[in-house]
Parts: structure tokens; sequence; C-alpha cells
């Protein structure tokens, strides 16, 4: 276990070094793109690879499978979202990208799931940070702390609210049901 987490370090130092050493342009990435990391893994059948994403703005996501078939789950609500519970996803065969917007609450999670048409898929996802989405420093969902720094507040979804009522009505009226049956029978 040790030795595959050191094994995948090294190749993420490797390529960033040669990140470094090619030039982005030569991909088709805008130049306001900055390249954050770079991951390289492999993934067998049906299993799920997680990570986490702590940069705050516009991050683009680009994952190229290199054998077999990954796709990728994100998600700002859980750290370990799947084909059942995520927000965002790109299932293709070969590129998959994704672009998670700035006012997602951080941290994001990332899942990787290794389709069971192959044995084993192998990967490689770029992560870039899109500089040149405006920061609106008169945003609403923001503060000032008294360390300058700028924090998000979470206020509910007005559909959240909804779903949330909604919800409470179902259980008193199943509650209710439950005691008339009891009544009857």
């Amino acid at each position: 276990m040790m030795l595959s987490c050191s094994a995948l370090v090294v190749a993420l130092l490797l390529s960033q070094a040669g990140g470094f050493l090619n030039p982005l342009e030569d991909d088709g990435v805008p130049d306001d793109w900055v390249l954050l990391h770079v991951v390289q893994d492999h993934i067998g059948a049906g299993n799920y690879s997680y990570l986490r994403l702590n940069h705050d703005g516009r991050i683009i996501l680009h994952m190229h499978t290199i054998k077999g078939d990954a796709d990728l789950y994100v998600s700002d609500k859980t750290l370990r979202p799947s084909f059942d519970t995520y927000k965002l996803q790109s299932v293709t065969c070969g590129q998959n990208v994704v672009v998670v917007p700035g006012d997602f609450s951080r941290p994001v999670g990332i899942g990787i799931y290794g389709h069971p048409s192959h044995q084993e898929s192998e990967f490689e996802m770029q992560v870039f940070y899109d500089q040149m989405v405006p920061q609106d420093p008169f945003d609403k969902g923001s503060y000032p702390s008294e360390d300058g720094q700028k924090h998000k507040k979470s206020p509910q979804a007005p559909e959240e609210d909804f779903q949330e009522e909604e919800s409470i009505f179902w259980t008193i009226l199943i509650g209710l049901l439950k005691i008339i049956v009891e009544i009857l029978f």
C-alpha cells in the first residue's frame, strides 16, 4: 500500500516536471488556465478512486483515459461521489472534462470509476485553474472575516427548503395513516 502511494507521488512529480518542459499550448489548453496538478493512476473494474479538491475558483478537470474506460463523478455534497450520488459527471470513452464552478462549496469530492467493461483502466487527470473568471467583489455570498479573508456563506436554496417541508409533510401523513390502519385493524 505504501509502495503504491510512493509510486503515485513519484509519478505525480515526474508528470509535473514534464508539464514544465512541454508547453501547454500544444495540448489546446487556453493560456489563461494554470496547471495545478497532474494525477496518473489505474483502477480495477467496478472500483472507485477518490480525490479531494480544495482549490477555490473555477477548476477544470481534464481526464484522459489511457487504457480501458474511466469515468469521472464530482460532488460538493459528498467526498465519495459515485454514479448514484454526484452533481457533475463525464462518462465518455477517452476524454472526460468537468468544469467545477467557483461557487461549489469546498472541499469537492472527485470519484474516478473503473468501468466493468475492462479489467483495468489507466488514466491521467490534469487539474486546471481558470484565472480569467472574474472574482466578484460584491458577491453577497461572501463576507470578510477578522483576518481580511473572504469566506463563503452557505445560504440554503429555496428548493432545498421546499424539499425539507415536503419531507416533513410526508412523514406526518404516513404517521397518521399508520395510526388509522392500527385503529381499523
